[in-house]
């Protein structure tokens, strides 16, 4: 995941660690000393607030570095490293954190993706079931976002791109229906994994939310163990907001894992663990850009390294 928080063709970005030596680690020895430790975190805590790891996050990192620091066991710039990269790692792995996608026992595996206007849901939608077809599974994608006109077509292109089979209503047609069509057309076909869009949804509609309610509901009356999963897209580039929508699509039905778009165009990455934290939800896929191949598996050890690479 090298990169990960720079867009191609942009300046590097100054990584959080090398602002975390400028404002706080010119010399870790004067760090460590106790008469500056105060000071010190202070400017860290303003850091990692600013690269969105939320309050709780930051306050526990902040206080695991501290300890460290007494101990006497952080003695240079690769060590303080190392330990804020390990209590990064710790955050991500606590709680419900397993990455891997759940598959269904018998039948088709049943994935509903969700997320607000603009996250890049039909993009993550393109690129996981071309991972899926990739590992030699048969694909059906089932287009329930029937609000906006160009949805369904766009869907169907990269349903297409690839190599998925394909399941519409027309602009206007219930949702619903179209879910419960898709799973229906999944079982009756035999395929492996069914992917289901839904429409992007200011998470302030309460009407949306209910609709998306109904939606889960058909699929479970179609197949009761279904959907299998429940994946919530996210814009990496909105700060804090992403917990705030997190929040109310886990209030409205059950999230399986998150998945944080646009990572390629921001260097806040600490949004990834503020989230988790929050929702105690395993972080799945990071995107990192707009081809099939910019899907990156989340691997928490990997992810702590790349928020704080030089």
């Amino acid at each position: 995941m090298a990169r990960l928080f720079r867009k191609e063709g942009d300046l590097p970005a100054r990584s959080l660690w090398q602002r975390i030596k400028d404002i706080a680690l010119t010399d870790v020895s004067t760090f460590v000393r106790g008469d500056e430790i105060a000071g010190s975190l202070e400017k860290l805590e303003e850091l990692l607030l600013e690269a969105d790891f939320g309050v709780p996050t930051t306050m526990r990192l902040v206080a695991s570095v501290e300890q460290a620091a007494k101990r006497g066991t952080v003695r240079s710039q690769t060590e303080f490293l190392d330990a804020l990269a390990d209590g990064i790692e710790s955050a991500l792995r606590s709680g419900n954190s397993d990455p891997a996608l759940r598959v269904a026992p018998s039948g088709p595996t049943v994935v509903l993706v969700i997320g607000v206007n603009g996250a890049g849901k039909t993009t993550f939608i393109g690129k996981i079931a071309a991972r899926y077809r990739a590992q030699g599974k048969r694909v059906l994608v089932g287009a329930a976002d029937t609000f906006r006109a160009g949805a369904i077509d766009q869907l169907r292109l990269w349903a297409d791109r690839a190599g998925a089979e394909f399941v519409g209503g027309k602009a206007g047609t219930d949702p619903a229906a179209v879910a419960f069509d898709a799973v229906d057309a999944g079982i009756t076909r035999g395929v492996d994994v069914v992917i289901i869009d839904t429409a992007g949804r200011l998470h302030t509609s309460t009407g949306l939310m209910e609709e998306l309610k109904k939606v889960e509901r058909v699929i479970r009356k179609r197949l009761p163990e279904a959907p299998h999963e429940t994946l919530l897209v996210l814009d990496g580039t909105i700060g804090q907001n992403a917990v705030v929508q997190a929040r109310t699509f886990a209030a409205a039905i059950p999230i399986t894992g998150l998945v944080v778009t646009k990572l390629d165009g921001t260097a806040r990455g600490g949004i990834v663990v503020a989230v988790h934290d929050d929702l105690d939800v395993p972080v799945k896929f990071l995107g990192t850009g707009e081809q099939s191949a910019d899907l990156v598996p989340f691997d928490a050890r990997q992810f702590a390294r790349d928020v704080l690479e030089d």
